[in-house]
């Protein structure tokens, strides 16, 4: 026999201390929606009543997850759509929103609610937008899990549990963010081309390839190379290259006997005082005092 899931629902109580963590969990549940069932869940304090005809705002995010059946969601930044199975989206604090499953299918939903400047700090930067709120990343038992987990330490309430789920969260939305850029590439020819040439970039660090010259030994034009590689990677080629040309230098720095010279040499830079301002621009540190830190 399969183990009946029952329904969760937990509104969260935040310290000082909690807040000082800079994110903090406000409610997390999951409900299983039959077909034809009645939806939401009953019991929801004032500001979390939700009636899919009217929608809501909310004051916190919500990371919303269907692991079972269809429906739709829409928001003020967001048409109407229709979600399945392995949908996420993202609930933003103070815009419109409604979703709901549909009649036939039901569904099943996990979500946690959190706010903080860690959360605010990803929006800005644009990780994250209302705009686009539907996170397509697949059906998941490790998201599942991540949720189920939450439940648990806030069933339970014990001390510090505010600071584990809280990173749990964090946990989720980078699993999102990783499966959702990786499954927005569906053209896998495309994927193993850019894999390709950031294994040229690697190989060549003693003898560098220019981006150009990247682009025609993969077989495709510059202008395209250079933008499908920003797409995928988040960075130009060539700003690509000279994080390799750093991570080689902590090695060398670390693992060899090479004196400063000889890895400014060996890494073509012009001269040891380029390297060094390259260097400590990225990291703080002159190389020498790098390797003295290291060692």
């Amino acid at each position: 026999m399969h183990e009946q899931k029952s329904d969760q629902l937990y509104y969260l109580t935040v310290t000082p201390t909690d807040e000082d963590w800079g994110i903090v969990v406000t409610t997390a549940g999951c409900q299983f929606i039959p077909p034809e069932g009645h939806y939401p869940l009953s019991g929801h304090p004032d500001n979390y009543n939700f009636k899919p005809q009217n929608g809501r705002i909310l004051n916190e995010y919500q990371l919303v997850y269907i692991a079972k059946g269809k429906g739709y969601f829409s928001s003020q930044s967001c048409k109407l759509q229709k979600v399945s199975s392995g949908t996420m989206f993202l609930l933003f604090p103070g815009e419109w929103h409604s979703y709901y499953p549909d009649k036939e299918s039901g569904w099943d939903e996990y979500w946690v609610g959190f706010r903080g400047i860690h959360i605010d700090r990803r929006v800005e930067k644009k990780f994250f937008s209302k705009e686009e709120p539907i996170l397509h990343i697949g059906l998941s038992a490790t998201i599942i899990e991540l949720y189920e987990d939450i439940l648990k330490y806030a069933s339970q309430e014990k001390f510090g549990y505010q600071q584990i789920i809280s990173s749990i969260v964090l946990h989720i939305l980078g699993t999102v963010y990783y499966k959702n850029r990786n499954n927005s590439f569906t053209n896998t020819y495309i994927v193993d081309k850019i894999n390709q040439a950031r294994l040229l970039m690697k190989e060549h660090l003693d003898n560098p390839l220019s981006p150009k010259e990247i682009a025609s030994l993969i077989g495709f034009s510059y202008s395209w190379f250079r933008r499908s590689f920003k797409e995928y990677t988040g960075v130009s080629p060539a700003q690509y290259q000279l994080q390799q040309k750093l991570s080689k230098a902590k090695e060398l720095l670390t693992t060899s006997s090479m004196n400063i010279s000889e890895i400014a040499y060996f890494l073509k830079f012009d001269n040891v005082g380029q390297f060094s301002t390259f260097f400590k621009k990225k990291e703080g540190l002159t190389p020498s005092e790098f390797r003295e830190r290291a060692h």
